[in-house]
Order: C-alpha cells, then structure tokens, then sequence
C-alpha cells in the first residue's frame, strides 16, 4: 500500500512536470512533433493511458524473459527495471536547463533569454526565434499573476476564454481515459481469455507484440500530428474506435455463444487494429492538445487540474469495469441494445 502511494505521488507529479516542460523547452519550430514523441518515449507506467510505448517494450519484455525464472526473480526483474529508468531521469535532469517560462516569470529574465538564445537561437541573441519568443513571453507572462501563487486557482475560471480552455482540456483528458484503451490494458489476459487464448506465455507474447505495434504506430501519429492538425486526428480517431468496439461486441458475442475460432482470431485482430488506431491519433495528441490549449499563465494549474479530472475518471476504469467484465464479460462492450436482447 505504502509502495502504491509513493508510486502514484511520484507519478502523478512527473505526469504534470514533464508535458510541460517539454513544451516549453521544445524549438517553436517542433514542438507538436517532441511534445507528441514525449507521451511515446515517456518511460513512465501510467496505467490509465497505456500510452507510454517504451517503457510498456521493456515491462512486457522483462515480463515475458522472467517467466522462466523460478524464486521471487519473476517479479524482482521487473521492479528493479523500474527502478532503472527512473534513477537513470534523476540522474540526467541535474543537467538539464530550467523552463526559460519559468525563470521568466520568476524575475529571471535573462537567464530565461539566455536559455532561449542557446537551444532555440543557436547561440544568436538576434535570431528570429528569440526575439519572438521574448515579445511572448512579455505580452503574455506577469510576474505577479496568479501561477506564481501556489493555492490561486482562480485564474482558471476568471474570463469565459480562460474556462473554455480548461473545458477543451479536460474534454480531451477525461474522455481520452473512456476510450477504451484503459479496459484492454487493465484487462487484457481476460479479454484475450474470452477469445480463447488461455496460454499465459502466449498472452505475455500478444502484449509485447502489441506494445512494439503501438510505439511503432505512436512515433508515425507523432510526426503527422503537425502536418494533419490536432482536430482531424481526435474526429478520425475516435469515430474509428467506436466502430472497433461495435465490431468487437459482435465478435464476443458470437464467439461467446458458439465458441468458434474465427470469432475468437477476430477478437484478437480487432485488438490489434484497435491499439494501431489508438496509438496513431490518441497517443501524440492526448498530451499535446491539453497542454497547448492553455494560455502560459494557467499552463501548469491547468494541467494539474486536469491531472484531477483524470484520476477521478480513471477510478472508473480501475474499480468498475474490472467487475463487470468479471460479472458480464463480452456485454460490458457490448450497445445496450444487445445487452438487452440477452
């Protein structure tokens, strides 16, 4: 329990770190492309995202080889693994520059600009890239607003423009969590169960197999979120999830009153073709999109904010749908039409 604590506390506080401060460093030029790679490269095991692809290689890795481990080194690999990763951040964000927003609006103006005329100026206080950041952060950053003071959370209600943003963020946020992606990942031996795939070996293979397909996917939705833009891809995306689960309600009903193999290879293919989509349009934008959708001054409370909303949606993936897969299975994704018709 203590453990579980410390890991969510941690967690939680690089989840609305770490966006932030990607996008904030990242050159104008490429930031929806780094901030979209971030969520893709981020090592972190955050459940209720499943998004994060390098991380989910190496756990399903380390997973699968400890299998044939005997003693407690089938669940001791893993967890130090973990504690790899996050030792080896600690250790190279010593090196890494402060967010120039910050040392901006903290009375630090020049160590900002100098910030900003070495990554993003090439060394060139003159460049273009500087000099506008600079007018930016100027007409846009107080020094004494509301993100200097720790408890002020009211400069996120405080104009219509400021409660739309938070709106679209959260929309984003909360509704990226009920995709379905967190039910495939919290469930995804009982799922696979259900289409009859029982073997815990070739379970632990389909999960590196598909956690290879989506980083794969991840880094291609990544670089196209620029070139398509944020709001065709969330439309594409989720119209097309929606169909995946209709067809995977289909193909568990079926396989669930016949007990067929095709119903069963469907199932499997659909979970494939579900975490390709997912993957391509959800993964780069469900980061970037909440975080560029603030204004610079509620940037940070912003995200916390939402990091609020998220956790209180994900209590729904973690508590409920685990028992009502258990109690209904295949109907849980099922249209209530055909619940009811059974």
């Amino acid at each position: 329990m203590i453990g579980r604590f410390s890991l969510g506390f941690g967690a939680q506080l690089a989840t609305c770190g770490g966006p932030i401060y990607v996008v904030e460093m990242s050159h104008p030029a490429h930031r929806g492309v780094v901030t979209g790679l971030y969520n893709t490269f981020c090592h972190q095991a955050k459940q209720k995202l499943s998004a994060r692809f390098t991380g989910a290689i190496i756990a399903s890795g380390a997973v699968r080889g400890s299998l044939n481990l005997s003693d407690n080194r089938t669940w001791l690999v893993p967890v130090w693994l973990q504690l790899l990763c996050s030792s080896i951040i600690a250790t190279f964000i010593l090196f890494m520059p402060e967010s120039p927003r910050w040392l901006f609006v903290n009375g630090k103006e020049q160590s900002a600009m100098d910030v900003v005329t070495k990554y993003h100026g090439k060394g060139n206080p003159k460049s273009i890239w500087v000099t506008l950041q600079e007018q930016e952060y100027r007409e846009s950053l107080n020094q004494d607003g509301a993100d200097k003071r720790w408890w002020d959370y009211r400069a996120l209600f405080r104009t219509r423009a400021s409660i739309y943003r938070l709106a679209c963020n959260l929309t984003v946020s909360v509704f990226g969590q009920w995709t379905g992606q967190a039910l495939l990942g919290l469930l995804l031996s009982a799922v696979l169960d259900t289409a009859g795939i029982h073997n815990a070996i070739a379970q632990t293979n389909l999960n590196l197999g598909f956690s290879c397909l989506q980083f794969v996917m991840a880094v291609s939705g990544a670089l196209l979120a620029d070139r398509i833009g944020r709001r065709p891809l969330l439309l594409f995306t989720n119209a097309t999830l929606g169909l995946v689960w209709l067809g995977m309600a289909i193909a568990s009903s079926t396989h669930f009153r016949t007990g067929s193999v095709d119903s069963a290879r469907a199932i499997v293919a659909l979970i494939f073709m579900f975490k390709i989509v997912f993957s391509l349009g959800m993964t780069p934008v469900i980061v970037l999109y909440p975080v560029e959708v603030l204004s610079f001054e509620i940037r940070a409370k912003g995200f916390a904010f939402s990091g609020l909303a998220v956790n209180g949606a994900g209590l729904l993936n973690q508590f409920a749908w685990p028992v009502a897969f258990a109690s209904i299975r295949w109907k849980t994704i099922a249209p209530a039409e055909e619940v009811s018709s059974h």
